[in-house]
């Protein structure tokens, strides 16, 4: 029988999350040399996420997520040194230098932040959903938030809107089982998020998001859906943040067991064994992948280091927008 999932493909995979794992390692030690500053969250342990919604999107596809963006930003194609240029605030960084680690912005790659208020981005994505409907396109928008931010009140009032106009929407919780220290079971009584559904009639689903695959597979499922004018879907995506909530949190309230559990199904790792063991893939192929993200991270570094601060006039700048929204098309 054949393989559901090519080699290209899984090498596809495995150079992208080992390249979001590189850069996550790399920032949290630029942070720890003062380099970076002010929050920092990282994607540790989350990379098949952004593997899978790839894979099964298109380019002109939308993505808008919380302040745990560094991951998503790279895997839409907003490039490692624009990203770590935004997190040493200089003026060459995808966001000039003026966001930082949590407003993440790619206008052309398509994606659309990086939000710091928890929540926010929910129904900006719907809003964004909106747009592109009305502009009459097939383009989807996947709208990504956390557990915590399931907790909000703007989700109830999106997904009723989202389902009452049949947004080409999908909202992805990413469910690291934590909101910032508080697990899932303090915060609710609704264990399994994708059931929060329900109420509105909308379809949903729990996705192992350890596993690129598994992604995959839901993503494009529910993506034809909403091109097909079927209107939103929630996906659950059960996944585990290796590293703390930001990096001032030791998460000291997360087991040895727990973390050992998690770390077992390592994305990057699993899906180096499966390139080996069943596609065949030679180790100077994959250290041939490993040398060029190793040379990636470390020229991302140099842009930053070499890169100037912005002006202090750029206080001013990029408060209004004075000639219209450069992704809505007249």
């Amino acid at each position: 029988m054949a393989k559901k999932f090519s080699k290209e493909t899984y090498l596809y995979w495995y150079e992208l999350m080992l390249l979001l794992r590189r850069f996550e390692e790399k920032a949290g030690q630029m942070y720890g040399m003062q380099k970076i500053r002010g929050f920092c969250h990282l994607y540790i342990g989350q990379e098949a996420v952004a593997a899978g919604c790839m894979t099964a999107t298109n380019p002109e596809d939308i993505f808008i997520t919380a302040y745990r963006d560094h991951g998503l930003a790279i895997a839409k194609g907003v490039s490692a040194k624009a990203c770590m240029a935004e997190l040493y605030g200089k003026a060459t960084g995808c966001s000039k230098g003026k966001g930082g680690s949590m407003h993440m912005f790619g206008v052309k790659e398509r994606f659309f932040g990086g939000h710091g208020i928890v929540g926010a981005q929910i129904g900006t994505g719907a809003g964004l959903a909106f747009a592109e409907k009305y502009k009459g396109t097939t383009n989807v928008v996947l709208c990504f938030f956390g557990d915590g931010a399931a907790r909000q009140g703007i989700l109830h009032e999106t997904f009723n809107m989202a389902m009452l106009w049949k947004l080409p929407v999908v909202f992805i919780c990413e469910n690291n089982n934590y909101a910032m220290g508080t697990s899932v079971a303090r915060t609710s009584n609704v264990l399994d998020i994708y059931k929060l559904a329900d109420a509105y009639e909308m379809p949903g689903d729990r996705v192992d998001g350890m596993n690129p695959e598994a992604v995959h597979d839901a993503v494009e499922r529910a993506v034809k859906r909403a091109r097909e004018s079927g209107g939103p879907t929630l996906l659950e995506v059960k996944t585990y943040r290796y590293k703390g909530h930001s990096m001032s949190d030791p998460a000291k309230y997360r087991s040895k067991e727990e973390m050992e559990e998690y770390k077992q199904r390592d994305p990057v790792e699993t899906s180096l064994t499966k390139l080996q063991k069943e596609f065949g893939v030679s180790d100077e192929e994959i250290e041939a992948i490993n040398e060029r993200v190793k040379a990636e991270v470390e020229e991302s570094v140099n842009f930053a280091d070499e890169s100037p601060f912005p002006d202090d006039d750029e206080l001013y700048k990029d408060v209004y927008a004075e000639e219209g929204y450069p992704f809505i098309e007249d």
